[in-house]
């Protein structure tokens, strides 16, 4: 039924680990196969595609659901419905930011040190010209083809460059003065097949499992037993969802509880827990959560 369309490169290997963990499993000849297939009566062919072409070939209706980021709708000002943004990056679950870097012992400050004339390298260049056009600096913007943080300060003065972590423009010598946008991983769907009401449905199917998948990554389920006595104690330690699952066991021997919470606390709970009086205390990994 849907024509699905999945970013190659940076975002490849973690959308697919994604699809597969949320039962989508993306199955192709090679790792370099541009074609894939997915065992759902929902998804009739996957292409794997660079990102930037991605939002182009939605408005245009050549498939009907894909993954990009916001930066390459904004870069091709392509029309498109945008049904999810998708916590996750190449390296994190945070989004992306486009920034404005130059090199650490520029002149250039913060943005009204820009100035008229100003040599930028960049691979989103229609970004960078609305941005500067809005700071009212004429700016002289040059496609780059990678290596960006390269041309700084001999070739260029400044770059507009993508940083999830900021680690790598530090690395090489540049410091950010100014943010362009902030760029979320986002589930897309063509508009002329959104308006359809089967591929709707579907769509928004397929967004439910891969939403709750997200979703359940940084969370375990944590079950335990527990008396009367130390019942309100146990239930005071749970950073829960919503408010813990409790119920009463067989002949009034107390009470099983469980509750959904972050991985991160999990390793200082459960011996706090014991500590309260719970007892039997499982922790068990969760494929999906949803709402």
């Amino acid at each position: 039924m849907l024509r699905v369309v999945l970013p190659k490169g940076s975002l490849e290997k973690v959308t697919m680990e994604l699809f597969a963990s949320a039962g989508l499993s993306v199955r192709r000849k090679a790792a370099i196969d541009y074609r894939a297939t997915i065992d759902d009566p929902r998804v009739a062919d996957v292409r794997i595609l660079r990102p930037q072409e991605i939002p182009r070939y939605l408005e245009a209706g050549i498939f009907d659901l894909g993954i990009s980021g916001r930066d390459w709708v904004e870069e091709s000002s392509a029309e498109v419905v945008s049904i999810a943004r998708l916590k996750y990056s190449k390296a994190t679950s945070q989004p992306v930011r486009l920034v404005v870097a130059v090199a650490d012992d520029s002149p250039i400050l913060d943005v009204s040190d820009l100035f008229t004339g100003i040599r930028v390298s960049t691979e989103y260049p229609e970004i960078a010209r609305r941005y500067f056009t809005e700071k009212g600096v004429e700016a002289n913007v040059a496609l780059s083809y990678g290596a960006t943080e390269a041309k700084v300060p001999e070739i260029v003065d400044c770059v507009v460059e993508l940083t999830e972590t900021g680690g790598a423009l530090k690395a090489a010598g540049l410091r950010i003065v100014d943010e362009v946008m902030v760029s979320h991983t986002e589930l897309l769907a063509s508009p002329s097949s959104y308006a359809v009401q089967e591929k709707r449905a579907a769509m928004e199917q397929l967004a439910v499992l891969i939403l709750g998948t997200l979703e359940a990554r940084d969370k375990v389920l944590v079950k335990m037993n527990t008396c009367t006595k130390t019942l309100r104690a146990v239930i005071d330690l749970l950073p829960s969802m919503k408010a813990p699952t409790v119920n009463e066991l067989c002949q009034e021997e107390g009470f099983a509880v469980e509750a959904v919470v972050p991985k991160l606390v999990i390793n200082t709970l459960i011996p706090d827990l014991s500590a309260a009086g719970a007892t039997d205390i499982l922790e068990l990994p969760l494929t999906k959560i949803v709402h």
